[in-house]
Formats: structure tokens, sequence, C-alpha cells
């Protein structure tokens, strides 16, 4: 749960960040920008920001944004049934860094660190870095998480459908929706 103030602050920063990395959003957009705080109330390490333009039964795309060094907890978009088998998404940098940890060889130094006290809940560490213009694809039902660099990061996302409230993520504590109270 976060307040409206709190909303309003890490909305401005937003709109900052795209601006920097020039992408225009319409009045709508700016008003319906997502700010989450994953119900862990650390919006400054463990939070995201998301722009949705569309989200039908076919497809979704989406800009996710990221304040600096700013934490996506690790999850996993699970199969929503036999004809369904999960989210695949792809994920474009468009402006920043941002480090991606999916299953594989873990990665000696990684450039990332799980948010302090949450650390036994990141258990993938094959480090992606995506800069400007790279892109990596994540295949239904893997685990991933993400961190931003120390500017921030603005990361477009294309996929198939997304149903963010059915994510299973690895903290048990975590709450997808969050709650903007006055």
């Amino acid at each position: 749960m976060i307040t409206q103030n709190e909303w309003r602050k890490a909305r401005d920063k937003v709109l900052a960040l795209l601006d920097k990395a020039g992408i225009v959003l319409s009045p709508s957009e700016k008003e319906n920008t997502e700010v989450t705080d994953f119900g862990l109330v650390d919006l400054e390490h463990t939070g995201l920001q998301l722009v949705v333009y569309v989200n039908t039964d076919r497809y979704c795309a989406k800009e996710l944004i990221l304040l600096p060094h700013q934490t996506c907890p690790e999850h996993r978009h699970p199969p929503l049934s036999r004809e369904n088998p999960s989210k695949m998404e792809t994920f474009r940098c468009r402006w920043g860094r941002v480090y991606l940890y999916v299953p594989g060889k873990p990665t000696k130094k990684p450039h990332a660190r799980s948010p302090k006290g949450r650390e036994k809940f990141y258990t993938v560490f094959h480090e992606v870095e995506l800069l400007l213009g790279q892109q990596y694809t994540i295949p239904p039902d893997t685990l991933h998480w993400f961190q931003a660099g120390p500017e921030g990061a603005v990361v477009s996302e294309f996929s198939s459908t997304s149903v963010d409230e059915t994510d299973v993520f690895t903290d048990p504590e975590i709450k997808r929706i969050t709650k903007v109270v006055p």
C-alpha cells in the first residue's frame, strides 16, 4: 500500500526517465501509470513502475520503469490453462542499464544485489546485462528478476497476455497489486 503522495512522487520520477528516453505518453497513460511496492513498503529498493499500452487475450506491450538500483523481485509467470502455457516476454532496454537474472550458470561477480533482508528469496543469478537497444526473451514459466543500474532504466516489454495477479513470487510476502490510498 502506498499513499497518493508517494504514487505522485514516483510517477514524476518515471515521467522524467521516460522523457530522457524520448518516450512520449498520452495524458491518460501518465495518469494511469502503475506504481507498485509489491507490498514491502520499500519502493526505493523493491518496486516497479509500469505503463500498459495494450493488453489483450493475444498480446501485451508496456514500459517497465525502474528507479536507480530499484529491483523487481524474483518471480515467474505460471501456465494459465492447458491452452495457455504461460506468459513469454521480451525485454528491450530503451534507456539506462538493467541487470536481468535468469536460470543458468551463476555470474561470478553480479552487478546487482538482492535487497537487504530479502536475499533468501533470490535464487537465480545468471546475469544478462541489457544496454540501450539490447533485448532478451524470457521463456514461459521461467524464474527471473531484474534491477536497474545507477541511473535507473526504461525497458519495453513485448509479451503474450499479461495477467499480473497470477505471477508467482519466490518471496511469499509479496503482493503484486499495490493499493494506493489517500
